[in-house]
């Protein structure tokens, strides 16, 4: 058996060295394979010139495998990208050192003095953006994300230096805002006077910001294929689909400062984020609630199960072409280019996307992502988005309990078997609970009465029998 090197610039010795440009909070899958691979592009193409030293979030305990492999990683693109299959690899060398604030608070704090140093990233999960009152200013570091960001924001302010841009990438809505409203409430917390919020808001930039990339992680269960196709053995390795999606809600400016768009990246510096931010969650999420309890009534395990089935594939394409589309205010070719580009991304053959794990609260979910277009719909035309509300109708019948279990907050499924316990009257109650909808969507003309006739059908004959009527009307 061959026993390959681990992977170290010994055995890449030319990849250039860049300057520090980028201070990043967290080092896990994600952030690697869609910042630091978008820092690479930028490089590749002679645009930007910098690297990112990574600043470890939470962990006491230093990764040692970065110092290891000298910062290198590699990460192993695979998928659909227009249609045709992606296999790549590529390694990334745009990460210049890892700092444990835990252990080299003073280093940590020491990057306040580099000028050079002009963009803060961040990906400590949802919970890394929250306040914690615990902290202070004297603990070596303040223990939540953002108390340790303005530990060295306010170093940054007494050194006379300039400001950052900030972007995090977390999946919460407003990140940008909600981080800086943290740090300013640490401010006071911490008495750091008023003239440190002003330069907070006069020499930074929190840009809020939306992500859009699977990022399946380390492929275990295959070390020993890809290291003989790499010829070397890379612990840091991480899978990515080809997609990528980035808008940043931020000043003109950036675009020449951060070139991401010019090296050929779907990045999107904009004043107003929310489009985007519709676009994905009606578009991507939308069509994935809605798919989950059909699939799984009908048998399917998987997204890529539901892209392969002839019931369930036509219902997704003509959900999103005739009642997602229709209702964004975006522009319809820009929708129908990414849509496509959904319908790739679920036909990914590598990434087993278990429907069960997306079933996951699919009554918030449905709430979220879809009531809000099927009310639009309504609305505007005077009539019912037809597979919407099959959609809302599976995932009512799926919460019975005894075809599909549902995973639900105990509070949401306490309600659904109150009102099981009276089926004639099923639909109008469970349609009829606020702390559901959001409303009473018994007002709805017609809704109720087709989510009770829908009911009926699965009952009586079954998702696929039910999808073949839908599509003869």
């Amino acid at each position: 058996m061959t026993s390959y090197p681990r992977l170290s610039r010994s055995l890449f010795p030319d990849l250039p060295v860049y300057p520090e440009k980028v201070i990043q909070f967290g080092g896990g899958n994600f952030i690697r394979a869609f910042v630091d691979w978008q820092l690479q592009q930028m490089n590749d193409r002679g645009l930007f010139g910098g690297s990112a030293v990574l600043v470890q979030a939470f962990s006491r305990k230093t990764d040692p495998k970065f110092d290891e492999q000298d910062r290198l990683f590699t990460v192993l693109t695979n998928g659909i990208a227009d249609g045709k299959p992606v296999d790549s690899v590529q390694v990334v060398s745009s990460v210049s050192r890892l700092i444990n604030p835990y252990v080299d608070y003073a280093d940590y704090l020491a990057l306040a003095e580099n000028e050079n140093l002009r963009f803060i990233v961040s990906n400590t999960t949802e919970a890394g953006i929250v306040y914690r009152a615990e902290d202070s200013l004297g603990d070596e570091p303040p223990a939540g994300f953002p108390g340790k960001l303005t530990a060295l924001l306010h170093r940054r302010y007494t050194l006379g230096k300039p400001g950052f841009t900030v972007i995090p990438c977390e999946l919460i809505d407003r990140n940008g805002e909600k981080l800086l409203e943290i740090v300013k409430r640490h401010a006071d917390d911490w008495r750091l006077g008023e003239a440190f919020k002003q330069w907070l808001d006069t020499d930074n930039v929190f840009c809020c910001s939306l992500v859009d990339r699977i990022v399946p992680g380390y492929p275990s269960g295959r070390e020993s294929e890809l290291d003989t196709r790499l010829s070397y053995q890379d612990k840091l390795l991480v899978a990515s689909e080809p997609y990528l999606f980035w808008a940043i809600e931020g000043p003109e400016s950036l675009k020449k400062e951060l070139p991401l768009a010019e090296a050929g990246l779907n990045v999107v510096v904009t004043p107003d984020m929310t489009p985007y931010r519709e676009r994905k969650v009606r578009l991507l999420n939308g069509p994935h609630t809605a798919m989950v309890p059909l699939g799984l009534l009908a048998g399917l395990e998987t997204v890529k199960d539901v892209m392969n089935d002839e019931d369930l594939f036509p219902f997704i394409r003509l959900l999103i072409e005739q009642e997602l589309i229709p209702m964004l205010d975006l522009p319809k070719p820009e929708l129908q280019t990414y849509a496509e580009a959904v319908l790739d991304r679920f036909r990914n053959p590598s990434i087993r996307h278990e429907l069960r794990s997306i079933s996951l609260n699919s009554v918030s979910k449905f709430t979220a992502r879809l009531l809000p277009i099927l009310l639009r719909y309504a609305e505007e035309r005077g009539e019912l988005p037809p597979r919407i509300v099959l959609a809302l109708a599976a995932l009512l019948y799926s919460y019975r309990g005894d075809r599909v279990p549902p995973q639900d907050e105990p509070a949401v499924l306490e309600i659904f078997d109150r009102a099981w316990n009276d089926p004639e009257n099923f639909a109008a109650t469970i349609l009829g609970e606020t702390a559901l909808w959001g409303t009473d969507l018994n007002e709805v003309p017609g809704l109720t009465a087709r989510v009770n006739a829908h009911l009926q059908e699965l009952e009586r004959s079954g998702s696929r029998a039910v999808l073949h009527e839908l599509e003869k009307v």
